[in-house]
């Protein structure tokens, strides 16, 4: 008995090891070929954020999300490892950011004015203003309300991100699997505000619809918008940012929250 106890231990420690190692080596390749995705992922981030905030540290934090995913990942669900990935990718590079103060108070404040001079010209004219009006509103010049498009880029992060016209693209809802997000009453609640940004949207000027459905639906970069309604990167890049605030001035009335920011 002694000695078959000894030949089938080392057998199963061997086993064991070799299980280990297979599991070991099955996580690293998983990693290595969702790297990618993890830098995409960040790249799309850091495109609207100041220049302050480094590429490198986001891609960093998106790796953290990344291995996270793929050890907690469940394929009983019948979820795929690439969209769970990218749900705890994202998440995780939001969340850094959140922790930090990158965004000046002159920039906040900018970003304030813009939205709530989009309310006002709005209720005046009963439509959709125009960069002119709106400049006109602020008592600022179109090339300074320009300047502040510019300087305002990367404030919104995550105000918008979490939520789009049909549940689908950028959006973080339809990875949501908490039980609490099947409540009848929240399900009414996402499907409302899906409707109001649907609303908002069809009211903008017809090039900051398309860079919208372009940007969060379809998931291009500014530079591939850019190539695609014919217009500078930068440019692009001005008119998402007045898009996302005509939203957030629509919804404001229609769906008030508190915001920290």
């Amino acid at each position: 008995m002694k000695a078959q106890v000894t030949v089938k231990e080392p057998a199963r420690a061997v086993k064991k090891y070799q299980a280990q190692s297979n599991a070991a080596e099955d996580r690293e390749r998983l990693i290595l070929e969702h790297l990618p995705q993890v830098k995409l992922i960040a790249r799309r981030i850091h495109e609207r954020l100041p220049e302050s905030v480094n590429l490198d540290d986001l891609i960093s934090t998106g790796t953290i999300g990344l291995i996270a995913a793929i050890d907690r990942f469940d394929p009983s669900h019948n979820v795929k490892l690439k969209t769970y990935a990218e749900y705890k990718i994202r998440g995780a590079i939001l969340d850094s950011l959140r922790g930090l103060d990158w965004a000046p108070r002159q920039q906040r404040k900018r970003s304030k004015q813009i939205e709530a001079a989009i309310a006002v010209a709005e209720q005046r004219l009963h439509r959709a203003p125009t960069e002119e009006e709106i400049a006109s509103q602020l008592r600022i010049t179109l090339e300074e309300y320009h300047e502040w498009l510019v300087d305002i880029r990367g404030v919104n992060i995550g105000s918008l991100e979490a939520v789009s016209p049909d549940g689908d693209g950028r959006s973080l809802l339809k990875y949501i699997s908490d039980d609490e997000e099947n409540w009848p009453s929240r399900l009414l609640e996402k499907s409302e505000l899906q409707r109001l940004l649907a609303d908002a949207i069809e009211k903008m000027p017809p090039t900051e619809k398309i860079i919208v459905s372009l940007y969060y639906h379809e998931e291009l970069t500014l530079r591939e918008i850019s190539k695609i309604v014919d217009l500078h990167e930068s440019r692009v890049s001005q008119l998402k940012s007045q898009a996302i605030l005509r939203l957030r001035s629509y919804l404001e009335k229609r769906w008030p929250v508190e915001r920290g920011a």
